[in-house]
């Protein structure tokens, strides 16, 4: 017999972080979804507008409680199932050190504004290697540890980590690859419809292999010990996990559907993501089906509660999200809080309650005391229950109405709606009814923290527990009648490793490697020249407060788009977006063709009070504009980092780039000079009217009507 001991301290570390970073990153989201109804919540202040909360909020739910919560589940399940101390404990701890620092990294950059603007991937260059460092050791170390397991297989849980780990892993490197300009700037390698594909490649597989998988694999860990009954079918979780990391990866792309993304790869984002039902509903199935004959125990069982609620809510979004990527649906959901609504009953179903399932089981084992009350965690399930009701059914409410509203007529061919803000005021109490869903959410919550405590408190942590098994076999040889997945995949852990590389690998290529090869995927326009340096440090400006959280840059070819904002995008008019400014979801307009709508003082004035110009208003004031300085030094640099990329600023602009900055920014202070505005030149608000002004005034046929954009 071999013995050895499994270490319940870094599951301790682990699980302490989860905590306290969910409860942070519940507070950031109950504060902006209060913002959207009430915008003196935005403070006036630079680093607490929605636009620069909102990254922190979706990273810190993403990545530090998500991913907290995962890296407590796989500590406590991999070294049982592999019956096997982890292979290396100083990679356990660089692991947990290395990810709480980039947390808190992310915490102090992106309210500050320094983000790269690509949803789930704002994080900054250096923090971004330093994510790839720590994520690749941790995968090291789960590999190693099944190398030298002592047990004969390797069961469907583990498979679901190391196929989160790899594909996490290239996802991560492909999206992030930037060219630095200094040390918290860079630029996106790639640009426009290229930027957009391998964002939505990644994003979408984010929430693929970061929320979905890794907890898939924590499920078919925690539901059967939970219940004390093994997983329903063993064939099912096979099924389950192949045809799941193959079909995943290709779905990216049905987020940019009626975009300038070529058709070919909208039908395949498309046709993949309908595929996804079949797997995902098997994952779904084989979980609840675990429970079968067991449904007097979940009635008392607060634990099997979260858990059957989870795997409840992973069937509902995982049936919606495909039903989302057909064209027809898509055209009434993209843009509205449709789609947040739909993310949303995953991130607090899915991942929050099969995260407090986990904690309620895993706190009382490795503290070795019954939980403090389970009043308190039946108290916790139903307040939490409630509020993710009260959140996702007011945000379907609101997503219907913003569709409804915008593609409106009147018997004589008009926009019924032709002022943005009548959509967005009708909004306001569903926005207010979200905010005290996510209140509900946040009480259950504390509850859970106090419990957690009070359990932690009556008993002792057991940092090590002694295990002891048979020692390994010189050679584990197939019995007969042996399954061929036992007898291959589950025996051989980098076999295993490979081939979940090669499905996930796969779709990625197929997808990226035409539309980077073949010109006319991206056919260029000569009329689109390059930003003027003012007009691309506006841009850094725009990116910087987060515009794109709330605007759109994306007409599409619909009737009511194009009355509303004009001619709909073309993809050869965004070759120099370094990165893509496309958005994802329109609480304010279009902003694609607002150039030359307004004049130089509209924007002015919107600026410094946005209700002066558009009564009703909910967005944040930017007074701090237009007074702090526009840093000019940087121009160079960025100019020189834009011709890398292959933009045509001719040779040798960079040095004289600062000359026709300030060439254009005298004009723009004219003009404001003369509607009564007394600015100086070199203001950051006048290089953001500059960007404003630029856009969608590179192609004729700029149809939009003025009103249209209130």
């Amino acid at each position: 017999m071999d013995e050895f001991q499994y270490d319940n301290k870094i599951v301790r570390n682990f699980a302490i972080a989860t905590v306290l970073y969910g409860l942070i990153g519940i507070l950031v989201g109950v504060l902006i979804a209060f913002q959207l109804a009430y915008p003196f919540l935005n403070f006036e202040l630079s680093y607490t507008t929605f636009g620069r909360l909102r990254p922190l909020h979706t990273n810190a739910v993403i990545f530090a409680f998500v991913g907290n919560g995962f890296f407590t589940g796989m500590y406590y399940s991999a070294p049982r199932i592999l019956k096997a101390p982890m292979w290396s404990k100083k990679l356990s701890y660089f692991n947990f050190w290395g990810w709480q620092a980039i947390i808190l990294a992310a915490a102090i950059t992106l309210p500050m504004g320094l983000t790269t603007s690509k949803e789930y991937a704002e994080l900054e260059w250096p923090i971004d290697i330093a994510i790839a460092v720590v994520w690749v050791a941790a995968m090291i170390n789960l590999l190693m540890t099944m190398v030298n397991r002592r047990s004969e297989h390797i069961y469907a849980a583990i498979w679901f980590y190391i196929a989160s780990f790899i594909t996490v892993a290239m996802l991560h490197v492909v999206n992030s690859l930037a060219l630095p300009i200094s040390l918290f700037k860079s630029y996106s390698v790639y640009a426009g419809v290229q930027d957009a594909l391998v964002q939505w490649w990644y994003g979408h597989n984010a929430v693929a292999f970061f929320l979905t998988t890794p907890y898939l694999g924590l499920m078919y860990y925690f539901l059967p010990k939970a219940a004390n009954r093994p997983i329903y079918s063993y064939r099912l979780s096979i099924v389950h996990f192949w045809a799941l990391i193959f079909l995943y990866i290709w779905a990216g792309p049905h987020h940019l559907l009626y975009n300038a993304l070529p058709d070919w790869a909208q039908t395949l984002g498309v046709v993949f993501s309908i595929m996804l039902i079949a797997p995902s509903w098997g994952g779904m199935i084989n979980g609840l089906f675990t429970l079968r004959g067991a449904w007097d125990k979940v009635r008392e069982d607060v634990v099997l509660k979260f858990m059957v609620v989870a795997l409840t809510a992973y069937g509902m979004a995982t049936f919606e999200g495909p039903m989302l990527s057909l064209k027809s649906v898509n055209a009434i959901s993209h843009f509205t809080d449709w789609t947040v609504a739909h993310v949303h009953v995953g991130a607090l179903g899915w991942n929050g309650f099969l995260t407090f399932g986990i904690l309620y089981w895993l706190i009382p084992r490795i503290y070795a005391t019954p939980l403090h009350s389970q009043k308190l965690a039946n108290f916790h399930f139903w307040i939490g229950t409630l509020g993710i009701i009260f959140y996702a059914v007011p945000m379907y409410w609101a997503g219907w109405t913003q569709s409804s509203m915008w593609m409106q007529f009147t018997e004589e061919g008009l926009l019924k709606y032709p002022n943005f803000l009548e959509t967005v005021i009708q909004l306001v109490p569903l926005y207010i009814l979200r905010g005290i869903g996510g209140v509900l959410y946040l009480v259950g919550f504390a509850v859970m923290i106090y419990n957690l405590l009070m359990t932690a408190k009556n008993g002792t942590l057991v940092e090590t527990e002694t295990a002891r098994v048979p020692s390994v076999a010189s050679s584990w040889k197939p019995s007969k009648g042996e399954y061929w997945h036992s007898r291959t995949v589950e025996r051989k852990p980098v076999l295993l490793t490979v081939c979940a590389l090669i499905a996930v690998a796969i779709g990625g290529v197929i997808e990226l490697v035409p539309t980077f090869m073949v010109e006319s995927n991206v056919p260029t326009i000569a009329s689109v020249k390059p930003y003027t340096p003012l007009e691309l440090q506006g841009r850094d400006i725009y990116v910087r407060e987060g515009c794109y959280v709330c605007h759109s840059q994306m007409v599409r070819p619909f009737r009511a788009e194009i009355e509303r904002y004009g001619e709909y995008s073309k993809a050869g008019e965004f070759v120099y977006d370094h990165p893509f400014q496309w958005g994802s979801k329109r609480t304010g307009p279009d902003l694609h063709r607002v150039g030359q709508k307004y004049p130089d003082s509209w924007h002015y004035n919107h600026m410094e009070d946005p209700r002066s110009m558009s009564p009703g208003s909910l967005m944040p004031p930017y007074s701090f504009l237009l007074d702090a300085p526009l840093d000019t030094a940087t121009t160079a640099a960025k100019i020189r980092a834009m011709q890398t990329l292959g933009v045509p600023y001719e040779e040798g602009y960079d040095q004289i780039a600062n000359r026709d900055l300030m060439k254009q920014a005298d004009q723009i202070k004219g003009r404001l000079k003369q509607s009564g505005i007394e600015t100086q030149s070199d203001r950051e608000i006048v290089a953001l009217i500059a960007y404003l002004q630029r856009l969608g005034t590179d192609i004729k046929g700029n149809n939009g009507n003025v009103a249209n954009l209130n």
